[in-house]
Order: structure tokens, then sequence, then C-alpha cells
């Protein structure tokens, strides 16, 4: 199932709350390119491989003008245990009425073990500075996600 956005869209206004109870919006970033990324759910593996290697490459994705925020249904207070635990360096908004998910066409039908459930799929969007979607990762790498992102705009990672 593919995302009802596409690249090139006006990427949809949010106003959610960080680990922090405070307020983000998508003019907050204004002028900035936004790495906004969706996943499944704080602290299982593959949200967590996918949180780290944003974290261990957020110097590299700032250097070149990114800014990172991830959004999961997760309370802002599990949002700030999971950012403690992996000191990740940039901010996760909790969309736990899932309005911001559907928005961005996150919230699809999977299948796990035979199993069909509503859920986020885990999805990737960069947003430009005047908010136009740039990209659109449907296919992610949760343990080379930021490599991904480099990669596709032809930056190379530094080794860490």
């Amino acid at each position: 199932m593919s995302n009802i956005l596409k690249e090139g869209d006006k990427a949809p206004d949010f106003c959610m709350k960080n680990e922090h109870g405070e307020d983000l919006r998508l003019s907050d970033f204004s002028g900035k390119k936004l790495i906004l990324y969706f996943y499944p759910k704080d602290m299982t593996p593959g949200c967590t491989k996918e949180s780290c290697s944003l974290r261990d490459h957020y110097p590299d994705l700032q250097k070149h003008g990114f800014e990172v925020l991830g959004v999961s249904m997760d309370s802002e207070k599990r949002h700030q245990k999971f950012i403690e635990k992996y000191d990740l360096p940039f901010s996760l908004l909790a969309d736990v009425d899932k309005e911001v998910i559907e928005a961005y066409g996150c919230w699809q039908l999977k299948k796990f073990m035979g199993r069909e459930y509503m859920g986020i799929v885990r999805t990737t969007f960069v947003i430009d500075e005047e908010g136009i979607i740039d990209k659109i990762f449907n296919k992610v790498i949760t343990k080379a996600h930021a490599e991904q992102i480099l990669e596709a705009y032809n930056i190379s990672a530094e080794r860490k």
C-alpha cells in the first residue's frame, strides 16, 4: 500500500507535544530540511536501531542542514525514557490520537505471522525548507537509516 502523499506535495501541517510537553509545529522548521520519521513503538528492536542510526549520524545530518523528529503513538513520558536510555539528540513527538500519523498516510493494514491489524508503517519524509515533501522512504533500512538518507542526497556518511 502506498502513501497518499507523494514527493512534491505540500507536507501536512502538524502540532504535537515533544518529550518535554512542548508543542512543536512544522512551521518551527521553516527554512530547514526536516527528517520526519514515523515508527511503531519506543524501545522495540527495529525502532531502536533506526533511532540510533539517526543519532549516530546526527552531526553529519545537521552539517548538511537537516533536523530530525521522530513520531509514534507513544506518550511524552515514554519518549523521554527512550531518549534518555539511548541518548537521542533530537525530539520525539507524541501522536497518541494518530491524527498526524493518519495525515501522512502511515496508519495502514499490516500483516505479521498470518495476522492482519492496523498499525504504523515505518516511513520517513524529508521535508524541504519551504514545507514541500522532497523524499519519502517507504523501505526503511533500520540499522542504516541515516546512511540511506545521506546516500539519497549524495552525501558521504562519516565513519563512526
